[in-house]
């Protein structure tokens, strides 16, 4: 008769064990669910018969579920299979050991013998089925591993250390992890990092068992030699010399079990350094490089949650990092874990943080190359549609004068001697065609480059300018124009810009602010022409952005540079940053 408080352990990891085969046919695990549930109602049956005195009957209960129930319940989790030679030669030896272990339930030698044949069959296959499984099964069969290796081992430290009624209750009552443990594998197998308590507990175990045995082994020699039960101060730097091996062989033994659980794991710092040196103009090879160097499904980059570039198949679970990519843009790296991983390990982590500064690098130069590109042919369009008004200009408006001043010029000479007085009317007209034409030209000239710039420079050409300007009522606009460290000579381009964006902010200040004064400021700073222009008028609102705002942030732009326009406190402000720099073309 078992005593007491084993037999309240065995009932309530009968009662855990049931209620973890309902929830599993809850999630539609049928077959697995039914044996739990079945495993664990025997148990309780068994532990209640063995209260009423009746041991034989309960024996052969507790022999049943342990020996055969749930063996084959761990089987055939979380899904049944024997088509693979693996899985029907474990369901084979499964149960006919377990079948023999029950006909013979008397004999303590059969059943001991069949329960180590069963529990190193399940051992090998589970193992087999993670090695050879991906995804949700591989996490649950991990879970299940956990469920059942861990209270295992327990029990077996505890008949080591306490073969009495308390090690047995300890023993018994972790098992009530098992069920529960299947149901997680199922149900929520990314709550934790399953891998790693896998991995950790058979570390722990394995090198607890050498410490235990090298100990005992230290301990017997010892006593051999000294043909006397060793002193305490002996027996205390034995065990304090063989605990120096066992952080080690943790250390050593951790690669090796992961390894052999989950597959292979490089070196993170040799991976980073094979991706640093990988790692070029494109993104999509360095991500490529990184996958392949640390063996990851999935890469990408991507800004606000959109990939930018990506190599590899997308997985559910993944792992990000923040990349700074310039202009205070933030983007991320995702990186997709390995079939069986919840999280990467922190020596997966510490590489990727130190390649991801070369990726952000690789995107900030490649976003630089764009915007160059797109500045390109910006001004490309820009060119060609300057050169089709131009083409329209003189097509239009000066060709068809031209040609008028021919057709009339053979008028006047056809009629010279016939009708004088006709043809002195004839000159007259080609003269005064002839100065249309002239102004024409001017004014295509001036629509291309002032030639006040030309002629006295950008300041003085400012203020001949800023003279015949007049407000909305007629009253001439008082223009103050200041130059502070304005080089002598700047670029032609930087020229017309400034010459343009102040004529149209002080044109601006002319018709819409009320007053009749305005301030300009140029001032040369740090590599670029500041400008400012502002006035005394009323704020009366945000400014509407129309065609001489947008002309000229267009003309700031085309330059690298920048213009802010608005409204303050002491009125209008017009702000531009115009880079001093010319930009060459790259062969």
């Amino acid at each position: 008769m078992i005593a007491g408080a084993v037999l309240v352990a065995l009932a309530a990891v009968g009662v855990s064990l049931a209620v973890g085969g309902v929830l599993l046919q809850a999630r539609r695990i049928w077959l697995s669910g039914s044996l739990l549930l079945l495993a664990g109602a025997i148990v309780v049956a068994s532990a209640v018969i063995d209260a009423t005195e009746n041991s034989d009957a309960a024996r052969f209960g507790f022999t049943a579920a342990a020996g055969l129930v749930l063996p084959l319940a761990l089987a055939t989790y979380p899904r049944a299979g024997w088509r693979h030679p693996v899985d029907f030669v474990t369901l084979a030896t499964v149960t006919a050991a377990g079948s023999l272990a029950v006909a013979q339930w008397s004999d303590d030698n059969v059943t001991g013998t069949m329960g180590l044949v069963i529990w190193l069959a399940l051992i090998v296959h589970t193992w087999w089925r993670i090695e050879h499984s991906s995804g949700g099964d591989r996490w649950a069969l991990a879970w299940m591993a956990l469920g059942a290796g861990v209270p295992g081992l327990v029990a077996g430290l505890a008949a080591f250390v306490a073969p009495s009624t308390t090690g047995a209750v300890v023993a018994s009552a972790l098992f009530t992890l098992l069920g529960p443990a299947m149901y997680i594998g199922v149900a929520r197998p990314e709550v934790v990092d399953v891998r790693g308590l896998v991995v950790h507990s058979v570390v722990f175990a394995f090198a607890g068992i050498v410490y235990v045995s090298s100990f005992v082994a230290a301990a017997s020699l010892l006593e051999i030699l000294s043909r006397e039960t060793p002193a305490v101060g002996a027996m205390a730097v034995t065990g304090l010399l063989v605990a120096t091996t066992f952080h080690p062989m943790q250390v050593m033994l951790r690669g090796v079990v992961d390894e052999l659980l989950f597959g292979h794991r490089p070196d993170p710092l040799g991976a980073a350094t094979n991706v640093v040196g990988s790692i070029g103009d494109d993104p999509v090879l360095a991500l490529r490089a990184i996958r392949e160097a640390l063996v990851l499904p999935y890469a990408a980059i991507s800004v606000g949650g959109v990939p930018l570039a990506a190599s590899g198949s997308e997985v559910t679970h993944t792992h990000r990092l923040t990349l700074g990519l310039g202009d205070g843009r933030r983007g991320e790296l995702v990186v997709g874990l390995r079939a069986g991983d919840l999280r990467l390990s922190a020596g997966d982590e510490h590489a990727l943080r130190l390649v991801a500064p070369l990726l952000a690098q690789t995107m900030r130069a490649r976003s630089l190359a764009a915007d160059l590109q797109l500045s390109r042919e910006e001004t490309i369009t820009a060119l060609e549609e300057e050169r089709r008004r131009l083409r329209r200009d003189l097509h239009d408006g000066l060709g068809p004068r031209l040609s008028g001043i021919a057709f009339t010029s053979d008028a006047a000479r056809n009629s010279l001697r016939s009708d004088p007085e006709g043809t002195d009317s004839l000159l007259v007209t080609v003269r005064a065609e002839t100065v249309g034409a002239i102004e024409e030209i001017r004014r295509l000239v001036y629509a291309m480059r002032p030639p006040a710039l030309d002629e006295l420079g950008l300041v003085p050409a400012l203020r001949q300018q800023a003279v015949g300007l007049r407000t909305a009522d007629g009253v001439p606009l008082r223009v103050t124009i200041t130059a502070r460290a304005v080089p002598a000579t700047v670029t032609a381009a930087v020229e017309v810009a400034a010459y343009r964006i102040v004529m149209e902010a002080l044109t601006n200040v002319a018709r819409h602010s009320g007053c009749d004064s305005a301030t300009v400021c140029l001032q040369a700073d740090l590599g670029a022409l500041v400008i400012d222009v502002t006035d005394a008028g009323t704020p009366n609102g945000a400014w509407s952005t129309g065609v001489g705002i947008a002309s000229m942030r267009e003309r700031a732009a085309g330059l690298g540079g920048t213009l802010t326009a608005g409204i303050e406190v002491t009125g209008g402000h017009v702000h531009a940053v115009l880079p001093l720099t010319e930009l060459h073309d790259e062969a």
